[in-house]
């Protein structure tokens, strides 16, 4: 079957994962026991990251957190790594399947075990899921990172088997009208990654931004990243 044109998904004794026919190397798999998910999980710098400054992470509380484009699962765990309850939405289905894969393989790993036991996977489009609810918040913080096209200048130091995934994604040219919603449903915060040169998601400008090396995160505030009043 690897040998015949376009994309399948594979599962043997590591697991599901999307290979590329006539490139069988070539494969895209969520792990988060190893690799550099675990590696920046030890070695990413923690709560001085820009991520957990964008959300909020602090010391004094740990927020809530929709990641609405979950994607492989990447940024959601290092999210659930700092401690934060994360609800994941994902909507193409072979892209949730190796999301899903992923969490279930390393539910019994001791060290990655218990941060994604702070993941909460909910398969369909966030045009759908991102809805408040009748009293309250969905989240402290709602978290989007569409797909952007990338530089193409860039193109060619894209690892294969990233492009493999770009490929069956395609890009989110709905994701303009994510953003209304997700302020909505947030309490404290929406936080859009971005590519650092990108225009503002729905040409909304936002509070403030990080500005990293090759991606933004733009902040739209609504209040102070704390407990919520009882």
């Amino acid at each position: 079957m690897l040998d015949q044109p376009g994309h399948h998904l594979c599962l043997d004794d590591d697991g599901l994962s999307l290979r590329q026919g006539g490139s069988p190397k070539t494969r895209v798999v969520v792990d988060f026991c190893g690799g550099a998910v675990a590696h920046r999980r030890k070695f990413g710098g923690g709560k001085g990251q820009d991520i957990a400054k964008a959300v909020g992470v602090s010391s004094g509380y740990i927020p809530t957190v929709v990641d609405a484009t979950a994607g492989l699962g990447r940024d959601a765990f290092v999210l659930a790594s700092l401690g934060c309850q994360v609800k994941a939405f994902e909507r193409q289905p072979v892209v949730a399947a190796l999301l899903e894969d992923g969490l279930l393989r390393a539910k019994d790993d001791p060290e990655a075990g218990p941060v994604c036991e702070r993941i909460q996977l909910s398969f369909g489009s966030s045009h759908d899921l991102l809805v408040p609810p009748a009293e309250g918040w969905l989240a402290d913080i709602v978290y989007l990172d569409p797909m952007f096209d990338h530089d193409p200048r860039q193109t060619a130091a894209v690892k294969k088997d990233m492009q493999a995934f770009r490929d069956i994604v395609g890009q989110d040219l709905d994701a303009d009208e994510l953003l209304a919603r997700a302020m909505s449903c947030a309490r404290c915060r929406v936080v859009v990654k971005r590519a650092r040169k990108a225009a503002p998601l729905a040409g909304k400008a936002p509070s403030y931004s990080l500005t990293g090396k090759s991606n933004r995160f733009d902040v739209y505030a609504l209040a102070k990243v704390s407990a919520p009043e009882e």
